[in-house]
């Protein structure tokens, strides 16, 4: 038995809908999270009075928000092209193998772009072309 090219127009459409309904959930956080950077939730504080620990606070705070938005917004972005993958019917092969990405994986994350083991091999460390001479102390130097 061969394995097969692409997942079916039934699978494309189960994990099209896991799709949308992250990409629904992760919209909702990141406005959330833009309107917690904004102050646009009506809690903002009017005091005249300057508090330098409690603005560096704020300022940190704000900081961390943006990176959470700026993640967010790239989780989004990612959701976008799968849902391009699943409309060209190129969804779930592994980009550098080929292989069909098992289904468990994304159903857990429907973004993937690679097999558990293509992921693997990106984080090994590459072996050194040469292995170094190592020299005992009974060796003369000319």
């Amino acid at each position: 038995m061969t394995t097969p090219i692409r997942y079916s127009d039934t699978e494309m459409l189960e994990f099209k809908l896991i799709i949308d309904q992250k990409k629904e959930k992760a919209e909702a956080d990141l406005k959330e999270l833009k309107e917690s950077v904004f102050n646009h939730n009506g809690t903002e504080d009017t005091s005249p009075t300057f508090k330098p620990l409690e603005e560096g606070a704020n300022v940190n705070a704000k900081e961390e928000s943006s990176r959470m938005i700026q993640r967010q917004t790239k989780f989004i972005q990612d959701l976008e092209l799968a849902l391009v993958r699943v409309a060209n019917k190129t969804y779930g092969i592994c980009r550098q193998t080929g292989e069909l990405i098992p289904k468990d994986r994304l159903r857990a994350v429907p973004h993937a772009t690679l097999s558990i083991e293509a992921k693997e091999k990106q984080y090994e460390k590459p072996k050194p072309k040469y292995q170094p001479q190592s020299f005992s102390g009974n060796q003369t130097r000319r």
